[in-house]
């Protein structure tokens, strides 16, 4: 509910001109809240935008843009949102669980342990304060304290599906996917519209193989959230797992006109065409993929093979060598692509003598 403080007060507020514009900007805080509750969140970004500035410069306001930017992946603009909206209504402290976890996907583990200390100061028996606590000790992999974390949350407020939802994350990082699972269908219970664990029960599947079950459960959180760029990614990641080719494309380039700069989908989708001997379409996708992360190992190491499968065993070795030095802990699998090259190479000689 938005803060009395946002509707208009003035000599007219009693005058049907201050009845009207009451109306007004209530109707349009409740079309933008609407149109975030639906995951539209452009729409929603849009609408809010619209407010004047008195309104639209309240901690309420500024929270539904931070979290519709948190939900479109703009990790930035929404950090930008909340900071604001600290600055004004310091003592605000729901909406400090959505703040932790951009805090935490951008890994700034000293903003976040600011943010957990100031949060205890507030109120120690908050139940967002104990998940912006949890999500400091999980980003330092502590698991288990982050755990003792959210556990207390839903001690304190047991209809918050979100600190569920952290508690399955974390039971999932420890591989407790038994206990991952009962938080997740609890926090389901709470609340069916919370996409964000019909996903943790998706993941899980695929992380066991189970894969028609993993499209199950993803299909439910894209089916409420149709907007999610990762959403699409992961499932394009089970169709094709789970031998469904051309779906798991279809969603993985979905995925990417949603968001240009999703790594994940754009490697997934070079891996599905690597597979299907699609080399100069995988090529493309790897070369922007490059351009996005310069240092990672992996995006070098698949480029190597589709050169090799094009046949041009010096730009194989090239960016084989080049996977190498950026992730040595491969190393050994690295070796082996490029001691299988140096032995195609040698064949082919000994064919042409």
């Amino acid at each position: 509910m938005p803060p009395q403080s946002m509707v208009p007060r003035g000599p007219g507020s009693g005058s049907g001109d201050g009845v009207q514009e009451a109306l007004l900007l209530l109707r349009q805080l409740a079309s933008g809240y609407r149109a975030l509750c639906q995951y539209k969140c452009q729409d929603a970004v849009v609408i809010f935008r619209g407010l004047a500035p008195r309104q639209y410069n309240t901690g309420w306001v500024l929270n539904q843009v931070g979290r519709a930017h948190f939900e479109m992946v703009q990790y930035t603009e929404a950090l930008r949102a909340f900071e604001h909206a600290q600055l004004l209504e310091p003592h605000r402290l729901c909406g400090m669980e959505v703040h932790s976890t951009i805090l935490w996907h951008l890994k700034r583990e000293v903003a976040l342990c600011h943010l957990a200390k100031k949060a205890l100061d507030f109120e120690r028996t908050s139940a967002y304060a104990c998940c912006v606590v949890g999500n400091c000790f999980s980003l330092q992999k502590e698991h288990d304290t982050a755990l003792k974390f959210f556990q207390r949350a839903i001690q304190l407020q047991p209809d918050f599906a979100y600190a569920y939802t952290l508690s399955g994350h974390e039971y999932s990082a420890n591989d407790d996917f038994e206990k991952a699972m009962a938080c997740y269908r609890s926090a389901i219970r709470i609340d069916e519209r919370h996409y964000n664990a019909w996903y943790g029960l998706g993941n899980i599947y695929f992380r066991q193989e189970k894969f028609d079950f993993s499209e199950h459960h993803l299909k439910k959180a894209l089916a409420i959230n149709p907007c999610s760029s990762p959403l699409y990614c992961y499932l394009g990641m089970a169709l094709h797992s789970n031998q469904k080719t051309p779906q798991a494309l279809e969603m993985l380039s979905s995925a990417i006109q949603i968001d240009p700069k999703n790594p994940l989908a754009r490697f997934q989708k070079a891996q599905v065409l690597l597979s299907t001997d699609q080399y100069e379409l995988a090529l493309s996708e790897l070369k922007q993929l490059v351009e996005m992360a310069p240092k990672e190992g992996s995006v070098y190491f698949v480029l190597g093979k589709v050169y090799k499968k094009l046949g041009d065993q010096s730009k194989a070795l090239q960016y084989l060598t080049r996977a190498l030095d950026l992730s040595p802990k491969d190393a050994q699998q690295i070796k082996s692509a490029i001691l299988n090259l140096e032995k195609e190479d040698n064949a082919e000689e000994e064919d042409e003598l």
